[in-house]
Formats: C-alpha cells, structure tokens, sequence
C-alpha cells in the first residue's frame, strides 16, 4: 500500500486526542463505520506516560488492516521511533522540525509536518515533508490556502484546525490533498457516553460533504 497516496485518495484524517485507551477501538470502529478509516493518535507532550499511552492506542488500531493509523503532536526521533513501533504509518507534527522529518523519511513513513507561514511550508517540503499542514486552518483561511498555491503548486497541503463538515470541502477545493479533524469528528463528549452511533453520523457527515 502507498501510505501517501492513500492518504490523498482518502482526504480525511481523524485527530484522536485524548481518547482514553479502552475506548480507542469503538472509537475507531464508530469512525471507520461512517467512512473515515486515516485516524490519527496525539502523543500529549504535558504527560509523562503520553507517549507510552499513544502507542499502546495506535498497536490496537493496526491490528486487523481496516484503520491506518498515524501518530500526531510528534516533536522527536525518539517519538517517531515509538509511533513506528507502534505501528504507525504517518507522522504528524505541529512544527518544522528537520530531525523528525529526517528520522521518519528513515524509517520509510509519510512525513507531515505542521507550518504557518510560506517560509515554514517550503522549508518544510525542503527538508522532505510529503505533506505540508498548515495550522490552524481556520485562522488561515481558504484564501490563504489558493494564494499559497500560487507559488507552491507543487507542495501538497493539508489544512488541520477547525475543520468540519461545513469547510472541509472548501479547504480542498482551496488546493489542499487532505484535511484533518478533531472535535467535529472525536467529540470526547460523545465518545464518554459511548454514543457511537453519533459518532459515525458525524464520519458520514463530513465524508459527504467532500464528496457531494
């Protein structure tokens, strides 16, 4: 399987973020049923065992082939090499970090790093990023998005932060490959109450939206 490409043929990337470990299958299984099947787990850089904790989340996801799972909030080698351990296929991070990027193009994963500005986003794609993700999306807007495609047709984007059913499609047809979501498809709320089917209501939302 090419990681990159699937990664752009499926569009959406769901942003774990603190889902406690015995509810990350049904979480995921909830997703995967409305039709999102890229989930990404946060390592929480605040917790001492947030790095074990993301690992042992993203083993279950790789279990059984029908997630592909990545790891998200990477910021070192030695995270990436966890999350590769681990199982996952894609890094994620909220910087330009050139060890990370180096560390996880090494161990043959998709490197995604996080910029804000035309330098980071080409610094980025220089140092080997596959995809560039540019943070946070709804500060930046899409016309950010379609100006910074004028200059950099050749980097592929993908917008993260206050993504949802209602922009994601516009954020794509901005020019960017993918887009990842958080709270409008993993409200820890619903995922608490073990609501899964709201939870797969608002998988089938969003992966609707982009392909009306």
């Amino acid at each position: 399987m090419d990681i990159l490409q699937t990664l752009k043929a499926r569009r959406v990337i769901a942003i774990l973020r603190g889902v406690p470990e015995e509810r990350i299958e049904d979480t995921a299984r909830a997703l995967y049923d409305g039709g999102v099947t890229c989930i990404e787990v946060t390592f929480d850089q605040s917790s001492a065992d947030g790095e074990t904790t993301a690992a042992r989340s993203i083993e279950r996801l790789s279990r059984g082939g029908l997630i592909l799972p990545g790891a998200g909030t990477v910021m070192t080698a030695r995270q990436v090499e966890t999350a590769y351990r681990a199982g996952a296929r894609y890094i994620i991070s909220p910087n330009v970090d050139t060890e990370v990027i180096a560390r996880t193009r090494e161990l043959g994963l998709v490197s995604i790093p996080g910029a804000f500005t035309p330098t980071e986003a080409a610094y980025a794609y220089q140092c080997g990023a596959q995809i560039v993700k540019l943070f946070p999306a709804s500060v930046l807007g899409t016309a950010y998005i379609k100006a910074l495609r004028g200059p950099y047709p050749h980097i592929p984007l993908a917008a993260v932060g206050g993504i949802s059913s209602a922009n994601a499609r516009a954020f794509l047809d901005a020019g960017c490959v993918c887009v990842g979501a958080g709270g409008a498809l993993a409200d820890m709320r619903v995922i608490r109450a073990g609501e899964w089917a709201a939870l797969t209501d608002a998988a089938r939302t969003l992966v609707e939206s982009i392909n009306a």
